[in-house]
């Protein structure tokens, strides 16, 4: 077996979730899911093509029907996307690994801000990269990004960077202003931009007031004028990439189903990148997954083209969720968090519990809550939990925010007897 593998961290997260398994009474928050199915119209277009006998191989590529309803789909968002840009992947965790197979050699360097889902920064060191973290710094609960300190570690040497905003777990965003940055100076470097965007819809910000892009791109999320809404108006979208970059810029950007279309387990995502690279991705799809299911695939078309009847919603109920979590956790003495602008998590401190890991699987024992521990996404976040809010009943919230109460209340008194 490779050193490399051996030495790999298992998940923290699923470590605090075997600590729980079999407990009917803990309210589980540690996963980055909710608890709502995907809508039924979506797993009746699955079943009616099983139905129809659709259970062979299919383009490596992705259904022609479906990479053509994502061009549509992302098009209305940022601009012309062809179809000749887009791959059809297993899921946004596959679709990054794709990526990064096709751009990192054993020893290249990559830089990667975390804190950050622990995949985005294994995976180049699986494949023998150099890995460089450039860390988040929290101000009063709220990560923040010091341009200057990635700027520099971004060099000619560096191969790629990767960078997910909204971020899981922080809920940081990225403006308009840093991508533009960010991409210049890639430009410069010759450096490759990995871009994690699959939280771009779940999106609770106004996008501030910017100046206007070059003639004819729009503005962030919003080709038709609308400041970060979607052509139909009902739904903010999260500054991407896509709206500063030229198609053929040094850019991959990872899409999925999993979150804004209420998809987690049907593992389907996309990929965009610069239309010469798109008949290399078919080759390494094929001696990676072969191709995803064709009934999946036909889910999906539906899902976009129907995409007003879903997300939306869901965005408005997460930001709901978040209104409910927030102001109760920020009431709570030695509680240090800020509200997500995007996502569909509360990233906070707990003073004076500072291993996390600890704290979460002393969580589901004692207090029966489940809670993601802060250093499963970089050492810097030891000591902060993250709560995934996307519960189907907000009141299961506000009961698990009671717990956490009791809970602290209960260390308290025991320090001060």
């Amino acid at each position: 077996m490779r050193h490399v593998i051996e030495q790999l961290q298992e998940s923290k997260i699923r470590e605090v979730a075997n600590a729980g398994l079999g407990r009917s009474d803990v309210l589980a928050f540690w996963f980055g899911e909710g608890d709502e199915v995907t809508p039924g119209f979506i797993r009746q277009a699955a079943i009616e093509s099983l139905q129809r006998g659709e259970t062979f191989y299919a383009h490596n590529l992705g259904l022609l029907e479906l990479r053509e309803a994502i061009s549509t789909y992302m098009s209305a968002r940022h601009g012309p996307v062809g179809v000749d840009r887009l791959a059809v992947t297993a899921g946004g965790v596959n679709a990054l690994m794709l990526a990064v197979q096709m751009l990192v050699d054993a020893g290249d360097e990559v830089v990667a801000v975390t804190p950050v889902w622990p995949n985005l920064t294994a995976q180049p060191v699986i494949l023998g990269a150099r890995l460089t973290c450039v860390p988040l710094a929290p101000v009063n609960g709220a990560w923040t990004l010091d341009m200057e300190t990635l700027l520099a570690a971004i060099t000619p040497a560096t191969r790629l960077l990767i960078l997910n905003a909204p971020n899981n777990p922080t809920g940081w965003t990225l403006s308009r202003e840093e991508q533009q940055r960010i991409l210049a100076h890639c430009r410069t470097t010759g450096t490759w931009i990995l871009a994690d965007e699959v939280y771009e819809r779940l999106y609770f910000g106004d996008i501030e007031a910017e100046n206007d892009p070059a003639p004819g791109r729009p503005k962030p999320g919003a080709p038709l004028g609308g400041e970060g809404r979607s052509p139909s108006g009902g739904d903010l979208c999260a500054p991407s990439f896509l709206d500063v970059a030229a198609p053929d810029d040094r850019l991959m950007v990872v899409h999925s189903f999993s979150k804004s279309f209420l998809m987690t387990g049907w593992r389907l995502g996309w990929l965009v990148m610069p239309a010469s690279m798109t008949p290399h991705m078919g080759k390494l799809i094929e001696f990676n997954t072969s191709c995803c299911p064709v009934f999946t695939q036909r889910a999906a078309v539906l899902a976009l083209q129907r995409t007003d009847e879903v997300t939306p919603q869901l965005v408005a109920h997460l930001k709901a969720c978040r209104d409910t979590l927030v102001p109760l956790l920020q009431a709570l003495p030695g509680v240090e968090l800020s509200p997500a602008r995007g996502g569909m998590y509360a990233f906070f401190r707990l003073q004076g519990f500072d291993d996390s890991l600890v704290t979460a699987k002393r969580l589901v024992t004692e207090a029966g809550l489940g809670l993601a521990p802060g250093e499963a996404f970089a050492p810097q976040a030891r000591g902060w939990l993250r709560w995934c809010f996307a519960s189907q009943d907000p009141q299961r919230l506000v009961l698990g925010v009671e717990r956490l109460k009791n809970w602290l209340d209960a260390q308290r008194a025991l320090r001060q007897a």
